[in-house]
C-alpha cells in the first residue's frame, strides 16, 4: 500500500515529502489541524534543524511564545514564506534573518520579538502587534500587502477598505517604529500613511488636493530637499518671468531683446535672476526695482518665499532633532 503525501505544494513548485495524516495533508501544513501540543515548539524547532521544509506551515492560534527560530552558523535564515500565523502568540520569539515573506502575521502578538534582519516583504501586518520587538534592518518592501492589493482592485468599495487597513498597518508601523527610535523608516511609514488617507478622499475635494500639494511640496514634513528643489525652480521661473517683461537697474531698463548681443542679454539675465534671487529671500536690496507686470511677480515671489523658507525651517528641524 502506497503512504499518502502531503499535498502542499510551495511557491517554487517544491511538494512537501512528508506523510499526510488525514485529508491529504500533514500536520504542519493542515489548516484544519488543531495545534495545542504541548510539544509544539520542541517540535517546530527540530523540524526547522532538520531540514524540512518550513514554507506555508500553518501554525494558526498557535502558543510560539519564546520559540527559537534563528539558523545558526547559516547567513540565510528559515524559509517561513507563504506561512499563517494568524493570532499567534510570538512574544519574544527568536527570529533572527527568517524569511516572513508573503506571510500571515495577522493579529500576532510578537512583542518583544527579535526580528532583526528579518523578511516581511508582503507580509500581512494587520493588526500585529510589534511593542518592543527588536526591528532594526528589516527588509519591509516599499509598500504593504494592503496598499498593494487596493492598486490592484477594480472593485471601488474593496479598494477603500484596503485603503483603510493599509492606513491601519502603515500608522502602526509608525508609532512602533518612533517608540524604538527608527525615525527614518518611522517618517517613511507617515509619508504612506498620508497617501492612503488621501486616497480615500473624494477625487475632485479640495481635501485632497491641498493633500497632493503638500506631498509634492514636501513630502508631508518628511523630504525638505524638495522645498529646496521648489525654492530652485521657482527663483529660476521668476528669473525668466522678470527678464521678459523687465525690471529697474538705476533707470536703466534689464530685459531681453532680440536686438541687443548675446552677451548683453546674458548679464541681463543675470541681473534678472540677482533680482529674483533677493526678492524670494524676501532681502530686497533696492538696487533693482520691478517694472510694469513684473511688480505683480515680485509681489507673489515674496509672499511665497516667505512662507517656503518659514517651511523649511520647521521641516527641517524637525528631521534633525529626532
Amino acid at each position: 500500500m502506497i503512504e499518502p503525501r502531503c499535498k502542499y505544494i510551495s511557491p517554487d513548485g517544491l511538494p512537501c515529502t512528508e506523510s499526510a495524516e488525514y485529508d491529504g495533508r500533514c500536520y504542519w501544513h493542515n489548516s484544519d489541524q488543531v495545534k495545542d501540543r504541548t510539544d509544539l515548539k520542541d517540535k517546530l524547532e527540530t523540524r526547522a534543524k532538520t531540514n524540512l521544509p518550513m514554507q506555508g506551515v500553518s501554525l494558526r492560534r498557535t502558543d510560539l511564545s519564546d520559540i527559537n527560530l534563528v539558523n545558526h552558523g547559516c547567513k540565510q535564515g528559515y524559509d517561513l514564506s507563504y506561512s499563517d500565523f494568524y493570532r499567534a502568540n510570538m512574544q519574544k520569539a527568536h527570529l533572527f534573518n527568517a524569511n516572513l515573506q508573503h506571510a500571515s502575521l495577522m493579529k500576532a502578538d510578537l512583542r518583544g520579538a527579535n526580528l532583526h534582519c528579518a523578511n516581511l516583504e508582503d507580509a500581512n501586518l494587520l493588526g500585529t502587534r510589534l511593542e518592543d520587538a527588536r526591528l532594526d534592518n528589516i527588509q519591509w518592501g516599499h509598500y504593504v500587502l494592503q496598499e498593494k492589493m487596493a492598486h490592484a482592485s477594480k472593485d471601488l468599495a474593496d479598494r477603500q477598505d484596503y485603503l483603510e487597513q493599509a492606513e491601519e498597518v502603515y500608522r502602526n508601523l509608525r508609532r512602533v517604529l518612533e517608540h524604538e527610535g527608527l525615525f527614518e523608516q518611522a517618517g517613511y511609514f507617515f509619508r504612506r500613511e498620508m497617501v492612503m488617507r488621501r486616497l480615500q478622499m473624494p477625487y475632485y475635494s479640495m481635501s485632497r488636493f491641498v493633500s497632493r500639494t503638500v506631498d509634492l511640496f514636501c513630502g508631508y514634513g518628511e523630504r525638505p530637499l524638495r522645498i529646496i528643489f521648489f525654492s530652485v525652480f521657482l527663483i529660476l521661473a521668476f528669473a525668466v518671468a522678470y527678464f521678459l517683461n523687465g525690471v529697474n537697474d538705476g533707470g536703466n531698463l534689464v530685459k531681453f531683446s532680440s536686438d541687443l548681443p548675446v552677451l548683453q542679454n546674458i548679464e541681463n539675465f543675470l541681473n534678472a535672476l540677482y533680482f529674483s534671487a533677493v526678492t524670494f529671500t524676501t532681502l530686497g536690496f533696492g538696487d533693482i526695482t520691478p517694472n510694469g507686470w513684473s511688480r505683480l511677480f515680485a509681489g507673489g515671489e515674496a509672499f511665497i518665499g516667505s512662507f517656503t523658507l518659514a517651511l523649511f525651517v520647521v521641516v527641517f528641524v524637525k528631521k534633525m532633532t529626532r
